[in-house]
């Protein structure tokens, strides 16, 4: 079977349950042994993901402060699902996009857009029983905005997308759990434990795959980073960084002291 067909077609498609059927088709056979990495496949940009019509997406900037209260609570579930959601495509758009590169490279973010549904999955069951489901807010699309930017080189993309946007989860998880640690809405606890041990490994996967495309390319780690950040991003890095957590998903020691001076 191809991989990058049934990835496309998994990353193209707008429909919630029929996007998680699709990733879990394409897990098992990942699983099974039945992917040819050698398959030819044309590749194209991808500008907008398969995405529902609802959530409503609005800029960042434009999202409404949540409030402290029940419905800002839920807000602030539906925004970690729309998040999650987001992970799904973002390792899809990984596993159809680069070409050339070992088979393990595609089993990885096969097995990470697989358990980013997991994770969507949890926390849209979780809305359900508080009588909303994903969808029912606006959301943002900056994940996906730096997905479609970084599309012209494998190692941009593994820089920026899980070594600093979701590397962000990382840092914001502990402080999210404690304002839902003392709501009525404490079973966030458990769920954001899951989620959050899952996405230690996917940073990990990226930070390994960006030093290897570093070293195959005689790059240096730290300047080539910088310089993508420099290009990307513009500006400074924003801290508070999780520097256990970070350790944990093997960023070095020169990494998080380039943290650390980001942060003061």
């Amino acid at each position: 079977m191809n991989p990058f067909k049934l990835s496309h077609q998994a990353l193209m498609c707008a429909n919630v349950a029929d996007k998680i059927i699709l990733v879990e088709q394409l897990h098992n056979l990942k699983n099974q042994q039945a992917l040819d990495y050698q398959s030819p496949y044309p590749i194209e940009s991808v500008e907008r993901p398969g995405i529902p019509d609802k959530p409503i997406l609005a800029r960042f900037d434009s999202m409404p402060t949540r409030k402290k209260s029940d419905i800002g609570f839920i807000q602030t579930i539906h925004a970690i699902c729309h998040i999650e959601f987001n992970a799904i495509n973002l390792a899809l758009d990984a596993a159809y996009r680069f070409r050339a590169m070992p088979n393990q490279f595609y089993q990885d973010w096969i097995q990470v857009a697989f358990e980013e549904s997991q994770h969507f999955q949890l926390l849209n069951n979780y809305l359900i029983t508080l009588n909303y489901q994903y969808g029912d807010f606006d959301a943002h699309n900056g994940l996906w905005t730096m997905t479609f930017e970084t599309d012209y080189d494998v190692l941009a993309r593994m820089a920026l997308v899980p070594r600093v946007l979701e590397a962000r989860g990382l840092d914001a998880t502990p402080k999210i759990q404690k304002r839902f640690e003392t709501s009525k809405f404490k079973p966030m606890v458990e769920l954001l434990d899951i989620i959050f041990k899952d996405e230690i490994n996917h940073v990990k996967i990226g930070n390994y795959w960006f030093h290897s495309l570093c070293k195959q390319r005689a790059l240096e780690p730290m300047s080539t980073f910088n310089q993508l950040v420099i290009k990307h991003i513009g500006i400074e890095l924003r801290g508070p960084f999780n520097l256990e957590a970070r350790k944990l998903a093997d960023f070095s020691d020169e990494e998080l002291d380039y943290l650390q001076a980001q942060a003061r």
